[in-house]
Order: C-alpha cells, then structure tokens, then sequence
C-alpha cells in the first residue's frame, strides 16, 4: 500500500519547533526560509524534538545570516569523541539575494530579525525567519483583544 502524499506546502507533520513567543511580541512583516548548518549529534538530538527556539535570535554578520542562542540538548547517547555544545552559533543558509534585502531593511528601516519555526523539509532542517517589528504593550494588548473577539464570536455562531 502507498504512502499518502503530502500537500505542497504542508509543514504540519515535519515541524520540530516553534517560537511561539515571537508572534506576541514582534509585528512579522515577512517571512524567509533558510537551511541550517548542524552537526551530526545535533540533528539526531532534533529528530527526538530537544531544542528550544524561545531565547533565539538571528543576526547577520560578514554578509551572513547567523543563529544565536538556539538551545539543542545533546542525546545521552551522543558519541563520546564529539564535544557536544549545546549553545553555538549556527549558520543559516540563504540566496544572496535573501541577504541583501535582509541587510537593507534591519540596517536602514529598523526591523529585526527572529526564528519563527524550525522544522524538516525532504530530510533537511529549514528555519523559518520573520522580518519583525518590536509591539508595544498596548499593540499586545489590542491583539488579544481581537483574538479574544474572534473566539466569543465563533462561540456565539456555533450556538445559534
């Protein structure tokens, strides 16, 4: 029997990670999808879901796109010749293109870059990066209220 195929976009299934923090506190103006350079105890340790995107941040340095602070615990089982760190420096694999347009709006316009999702796409690990913008509190508050709304209006349609 054949395996049933997944939709085209569909990240559903394969997604190991997500900073759900980040869409509270930044305004996501756009998103990119990047690879990520790991070593090998790093994406066993990521099959089994150990990694914490919550503290993360990206930053691009010498023309490159840099993960900081992503947290993967390594496996007890991890080999004993491999120092494992749990917390490096990760590079994120981008078009040139990608880059140069990410350079120009967090120089000049302000925005900021964050780790959305992290997640397998044909055996390879993508992190999805938004070009973000800081909320203030009542901006955080104005979205809860509407998230609010939108759920005791689905009540009251539901019951009528």
């Amino acid at each position: 029997m054949a395996k049933p195929k997944k939709k085209k976009g569909d990240k559903g299934s394969s997604r190991i990670a997500t900073n759900k923090r980040a869409r509270y506190d930044y305004l996501i103006e756009d998103t990119f999808e990047g690879g990520l350079v790991l070593e090998g105890w790093e994406v066993k340790s990521l099959r089994e879901g150990r990694v914490q995107l919550s503290e993360s941040y990206v930053m691009i340095r010498n023309s490159e796109a840099w993960l900081y602070g992503c947290h993967i615990t390594p496996l007890l089982s991890a080999s004993t010749h491999v120092v494992a760190r749990p917390v490096r420096d990760r590079k994120i694999l981008l078009h040139r293109n990608e880059l140069s347009k990410l350079v120009g709006q967090v120089e000049r316009k302000g925005f900021t870059l964050v780790p959305l999702n992290l997640y397998w796409k044909r055996s390879k690990v993508k992190l999805e990066i938004g070009l973000a913008k800081g909320k203030k509190t009542h901006d955080k508050r104005a979205t809860e209220k509407a998230r609010d709304w939108a759920r005791e209006k689905e009540r009251v349609m539901k019951n009528h």
